[in-house]
């Protein structure tokens, strides 16, 4: 570069760091967040601005969902359940299920049924037979859709329903859509079958939205029968095919009223990234009122309007928490405050359970883990570590009266940056068939104490600390 040119150059990269830097103090609502960006911006001049814009820019206005999201499902007949028989036994659950409320913006619904599906292999059967039997409608979102033997599985039913005049639409993330080669959603395309992709990476406006992911699996047909969860489409949840890394998970089969809330979030999506809008009895029949006992909600979260809602729920069910709180996630990154909240329940006398992979996935997330969990242990609560396989569930049980399920992980990533989706359910024995799951990942476990955490080697220690300093990051 000519000389004369870098002063100029020298001057543009200022201006630059310091309209990135103000940007970053005046929009991260995380302290953490904040500096950890200023710090990078001006460490790396230019380099740090682009990772900033890449990596940084995390809300966005998803003004095409705004006529969906007026569609709620108060007006589609369905009765608002007001906190159902269990929270009127419950009553000091009345204020959750209030505060959901208000977050979500979405009632409490009763009459549904929920049933826990054990890994693919019994998730996965029960996936495809709904798709097989699905005669109007079929919407599927998920974050990774594998082009493998179970992925393959999914994309003959979902072409065969197309041939028989099914109405179907599939929402894949533009990220875990590429986790194996070919991508899923040229093979759907190929089959017939109508895909799109959520915030692609590169269009033709560029990079935009690179961090911003939609992490929720569900799939719901002829508006009737839905199934959530945390399990994507991908042959390691199928224990009997032998995968090379097995997945253990846990998904959900869901009757009842709350299907058409989930049916509204998939709209939401669908509307968001095609400008189509999905309504009428196709998608939206008469509601089953009546398919069990259990009082339900839907909750999204995302980087828009529904900004940090999940988060505010998990401090409310934490603070409203008398007896235990039993927490199974793959990945553990909570903030200060959260943190907080879960040594004030423990040191109240609250049993807080803490349900995490002995060997994660991503080392840099399970060392920065480590190096945190003594914040927990030290007012005793207890943390267990899951033998492999890799356990990627994410279960939350309060008082054995109050579950939540779904795709939220207790880290920075789901509770900030990814578009993510749980049911909250208000019934004991579902609640207790849950805590039973988790009692069983316990019962398997090895204590994580803090001598454990205490005893790490001195490099280990380090290490996991750095680590660490990384979470505004991750």
């Amino acid at each position: 570069m000519p000389d004369e040119w870098q002063p100029l150059l020298a001057f543009v990269i200022l201006v630059v760091d310091i309209a990135a830097s103000l940007h970053a103090v005046l929009r991260k609502r995380d302290t953490r967040a904040a500096i950890g960006w200023v710090g990078l911006i001006w460490l790396a001049p230019g380099a740090g601005v682009l990772l900033y814009a890449l990596f940084g820019l995390n809300r966005i206005r998803r003004q095409a969902t705004e006529i969906q999201r007026e569609r709620r499902l108060v007006s589609r007949g369905a009765t608002p359940d007001g906190g159902g028989l269990s929270v009127q036994a419950r009553p000091r659950l009345a204020g959750l299920a209030r505060l959901s409320e208000q977050l979500s913006g979405r009632p409490l619904l009763g009459g549904n049924s929920i049933e826990p599906l054990r890994d693919g292999d019994e998730a996965y059967p029960a996936m495809l037979t709904a798709i097989d039997g699905a005669t109007t409608s079929i919407a599927l979102c998920s974050y990774i859709f594998a082009d493998d033997r179970s992925g393959s599985s999914f994309v003959q039913a979902l072409a065969r329903a197309v041939r028989r005049g099914v109405d179907v639409r599939v929402l894949v993330d533009d990220v875990g859509a590429r986790y194996t080669y070919p991508f899923v959603h040229r093979t759907l395309r190929r089959a017939g079958v109508r895909v799109a992709r959520f915030l692609p990476i590169v269009s033709r406006t560029g990079i935009a939205f690179f961090n911003l992911r939609t992490h929720r699996k569900v799939l719901i047909a002829d508006g009737t029968l839905a199934f959530a969860g945390g399990m994507n489409i991908q042959e390691s949840n199928v224990a009997a095919m032998r995968p090379r890394r097995r997945i253990r998970d846990v998904h959900f089969r869901i009757r009842g009223p709350v299907v058409q809330q989930l049916q509204d979030a998939f709209a939401e999506d669908w509307a968001f990234v095609t400008r189509e809008i999905l309504d009428g009895p196709r998608w939206y029949p008469p509601v089953e009122s009546r398919a069990g006992t259990i009082a339900a909600r839907v909750i999204t979260d995302g980087p828009d309007r529904d900004f940090e809602i999940i988060r505010n729920v998990l401090f409310g069910a934490v603070s409203s928490a008398r007896e235990s709180v039993s927490i199974v996630t793959p990945y553990f990154l909570p903030d200060a405050p959260m943190i907080a909240a879960l040594s004030v329940a423990a040191l109240r006398g609250v049993r807080v359970d803490i349900v995490l992979p002995e060997r994660g996935n991503i080392p840099l997330a399970q060392w920065a883990s480590r190096a945190l969990l003594w914040q927990l242990l030290k007012p005793g609560g207890h943390v267990h570590l899951t033998p492999p396989p890799f356990d990627h569930a994410k279960l939350l049980v309060i008082d054995r009266s109050w579950a939540l399920i779904g795709t939220t992980n207790w880290d920075p990533r789901s509770l900030r940056l990814n578009f993510e989706l749980d049911v909250e359910c208000y019934d004991e024995p579902f609640a207790l068939a849950i805590q039973g799951l988790i009692d069983e990942r316990i019962a398997a476990s090895r204590p994580f104490t803090l001598a454990d955490a205490d005893g790490r080697p001195f490099p280990v220690r380090v290490r996991d600390g750095i680590a660490r300093l990384m979470s505004p990051y991750l």
